[in-house]
């Protein structure tokens, strides 16, 4: 297909009427916060599935350290994770095995939030982008019908009467909704992933340190 197979699908006003009126739509209805994750969202769309196994095998490797080393050295670990490293910050600090197990419990639900917030962005795009070619269809009809008298003036507005829906149809069902599942899938496993990483969590926040006797044994 050549250029001038697809000159006749493009036009600006159709363009900027759905492009812009979707834009703006999804702009009045989204916080200005979940507005730029969601945009910054499509930099994760080639990425691979979140994996927790690395993640596992660090904590592993750190509940080794401590038992050797004592809690003092998990304060020299390098964690990439932001949610494995306030855990163990939190363990540094004296937190108990509660307090971690709401610590992570709490990030990770903030974390699903963020993403569903993402998601839902795209969602709406994709439901106003319908409605934007409705619009501009009924604007291109308008302008038909108040040049009649003009009928060079008639093809550029059904052009844009038909166009709009065209660009309507293809941003909902190839660009937004497209986006938002993915978004929606790579968080659902993200989900579960992290999930596995709160009872090791919870386990390195229980080891008592050496020379430190358990509560139970104090009292026998």
């Amino acid at each position: 297909m050549t250029a001038a197979d697809l000159a006749p699908f493009l036009d600006p006003l159709a363009l900027a009427i759905v492009g812009g009126g979707t834009m703006l739509a999804v702009a009045l209805r989204t916080p200005g916060r979940d507005l730029v994750r969601g945009v910054a969202a499509l930099r994760v769309l080639g990425r691979r599935r979140f994996d927790a196994e690395p993640l596992l095998a660090q904590v592993a490797a750190l509940t080794r350290i401590f038992r050797r080393h004592g809690v003092i050295a998990l304060d020299r670990a390098v964690i990439a994770d932001a949610d494995v490293a306030a855990a163990v910050e939190a363990i540094v600090d004296g937190a108990r095995a509660d307090a971690v197990a709401e610590l992570v419990a709490r990030r990770r639900s903030a974390r699903a939030e963020r993403h569903r917030a993402a998601a839902e962005l795209w969602a709406a795009a994709a439901e106003s982008a319908p409605a934007m070619g409705m619009i501009g269809t009924l604007i291109g009809l308008v302008r038909m019908f108040t040049t009649m008298s003009d009928p060079a003036a008639i093809g550029g507005a059904m052009a844009v009467a038909l166009l709009t829906t065209l660009y309507g149809a293809v941003l909902a069902s190839l660009v937004a909704l497209p986006v938002a599942a993915r978004l929606r899938r790579l968080a659902r496993v993200e989900a579960e992933e992290r999930l596995r990483l709160e009872a090791p969590l919870v386990a390195l926040a229980s080891i008592q340190p050496a020379g430190v006797r358990a509560p139970h044994e104090i009292a026998a």
